[in-house]
């Protein structure tokens, strides 16, 4: 597995991590015994770095990676989390006291005195922009609650906001193939300011997995069902905010570029991670997985070869002909 580095924590980190949304409730029930086998099976094939949330599952994920990191203390795994979705998101529920409580509970559900590495869940802007935002952060490093802190993010412009602290040590932001528009100015600035980036929602809600048509249905439970219209949450995490009916026309195109141009015997969800893996700037990506089978193809495709310029020039088209026009300019 290649490793790249995370700066703040001096470190190297899995290029393919996983994420563990789908060990919370939210894309159906997953078994104790499949969330287990899911991180072994990552483990097992080189992944170090696993990102979670405390409202994934209500707590219920992060306390399944906590229960595997315990089982597992010589591992070497860094694990990042996320705080502040538990609250309406109005900039004035985050406060100094939230922040605190929200870090104790996520110590506890880990079972750590100290988290790795801490994200502010996709807040509003203004608690980005907010110069106590970052006082408050610094005090839970200094403090020895967290060693290091970071934002997930919705749009590229948070993500630049961000950067502008020094102690911002990752953003996290949508990119894969029908989401581009990181490469224009987020990543460069990424490189400038040496943080790290975290790619989520890499395959699209699955929809780059080449899996799915037109007439495919999800649990009730499941966001891809409840979250199309964005009712729930940003309609961006959902199917990268994509029209599901153009999204899997699109993937169809994908899918046979990926059998025409991409490397023999690679599925399409591993050309669309190795895609991602292409950007320069990419410190790790992190597909969730439901189980062994698919954490294991997940990280296969960090021995990829670098896609073709051919492939590359052909998905940059087909983003042009098929996505742009439904892609929200603020994403």
């Amino acid at each position: 597995m290649e490793t790249r580095p995370l700066p703040a924590l001096d470190r190297r980190i899995s290029a393919v991590g996983v994420g563990t949304w789908q060990l919370g409730t939210d894309w159906g029930e997953v078994t104790a015994e499949a969330a287990t086998a899911t991180l072994q099976a990552a483990l097992d094939a080189g992944v170090n770095f696993i990102d979670t949330a405390d409202v994934y599952g209500d707590g219920r994920s992060e306390r399944f990676v906590g229960a595997f990191a315990a089982a597992h203390p010589d591992a070497g795994l860094t694990i990042a989390t996320k705080m502040g979705r538990r609250v309406a998101q109005l900039p004035e529920n985050y406060t100094r006291e939230a922040f605190l409580a929200w870090n104790d509970r996520s110590r506890e559900n880990l079972g750590v005195d100290t988290l790795d590495l801490v994200q502010l869940h996709c807040p509003p802007s203004e608690v980005i922009a907010a110069e106590h935002t970052w006082d408050w952060l610094e005090e839970m490093v200094a403090a020895g609650r967290i060693r290091a802190y970071g934002v997930s993010v919705e749009t590229c412009a948070q993500a630049l906001e961000a950067m502008r602290r020094p102690g911002c040590a990752s953003v996290q932001i949508i990119l894969n193939v029908f989401r581009r528009k990181p490469l224009e100015q987020v990543l460069p600035a990424a490189q400038a300011t040496s943080t790290a980036i975290i790619a989520r929602v890499p395959l699209a809600s699955g929809l780059l997995s080449g899996r799915y048509r037109e007439d495919t249905t999800f649990p009730a439970s499941d966001h891809r069902n409840y979250n199309r219209d964005g009712s729930a949450f940003d309609i961006g995490e959902t199917f990268s905010g994509v029209p599901f009916d153009v999204g899997v026309k699109a993937a169809q195109e994908f899918t046979a570029l990926c059998r025409e141009l991409g490397p023999a015997g690679a599925t399409p969800a591993q050309v669309a991670l190795r895609w991602i893996l292409d950007q320069p700037g990419v410190t790790t990506v992190i597909p969730g997985a439901r189980n062994a089978e698919q954490a294991r193809a997940n990280a296969a495709a960090a021995a990829l070869e670098p896609l073709s310029e051919q492939l590359h020039a052909a998905l940059a088209d087909l983003y042009d002909r098929r996505i742009r026009a439904h892609v929200h300019d603020r994403w």
